[in-house]
């Protein structure tokens, strides 16, 4: 009987041992938040930058403090992506927890550290690929699991948007949308739809409490954002905007475009 009853503690200790590491080290916050911001060479420099700084002031904010500290656990676990073509995603912060004020102020300045140039294409799918990859693969077990999307254009290159999104929806994730509507005249309008916010409704969102927030000025970005945020880490979606998106919507009308211009511009 002992004999049996060590040999079953050793069995034990030898699966515990070949269990991955995150596995047995993952830490339970309230949410789970992966936010991709888009970086294709329809935005410009200047734009870059304003996205960057808004990230940043929103999660220093004192309205996101308070959200984070009003959770279950009061703590929340984030990365920070930018993302453009297929393949083309850029790890600016890893996951990291947020818990305190000194954890937000030093993710901002990870964020604003420097500013890099954009990157060509737009490919929403592979990033929401990514994304519930790398949710997937971190150390953290969140209450919720949200891909936090911004992008000022409709999926040109990878898979079908639609696909991606059912088989992020189909692990529990939510998808929230960022529509960068700000382009009004000028050359890369070509490259965007005058609904982008329906767009992202019809063909990008989804999950429990999904939502879009349009943003139609850079001047409200950081507004936009900081409301987002807490919006996702309170998890009150209720209050927020939702697009009417036409239906059925053509959810591959970006794909349509880019082969439509292809001839005329080698970017974004």
């Amino acid at each position: 009987m002992r004999r049996n009853s060590a040999m079953h503690l050793l069995i034990v200790i030898l699966l515990l041992w070949t269990l991955p590491l995150h596995a047995q080290e993952r830490v339970e916050v309230d949410v789970e938040l992966f936010l991709a911001a888009d970086v294709s060479r329809s935005m410009q420099p200047f734009e870059l930058e304003i996205q960057r700084r808004g990230y940043a002031a929103a999660l220093s904010s004192t309205e996101v403090q308070n959200a984070l500290s009003g959770g279950m656990l009061g703590r929340i676990a984030i990365t920070y992506v930018e993302w453009a073509g297929a393949g083309s995603q850029r790890i600016i912060v890893p996951w990291t927890m947020i818990q305190s004020q000194a954890d937000a102020d030093r993710v901002a300045r990870q964020i604003t550290a420097r500013f890099d140039d954009g990157l060509r294409r737009t490919s929403i799918s592979s990033v929401l690929d990514y994304a519930s990859a790398s949710i997937a693969a971190n150390q953290y077990i969140g209450l919720r699991r949200v891909i936090d999307i911004s992008g000022d254009g409709p999926n040109n290159m990878g898979p079908p948007v639609t696909e991606a999104r059912d088989r992020v929806l189909a692990q529990g994730i939510t998808i929230n949308g960022l529509p960068l509507m700000t382009h009004g005249a000028d050359s890369f309008s070509r490259w965007s739809i005058p609904d982008l916010d329906a767009y992202y409704t019809a063909c990008v969102i989804g999950g429990i409490g999904a939502f879009v927030l349009p943003v139609t000025d850079w001047a409200e970005f950081e507004g936009a954002i900081r409301r987002k945020l807490v919006l996702e880490i309170a998890a009150q979606p209720d209050r927020i905007y939702h697009a009417q998106a036409t239906a059925p919507y053509n959810c591959m009308i970006g794909e349509q475009i880019w082969e439509r211009n292809r001839d005329i511009f080698a970017f974004p």
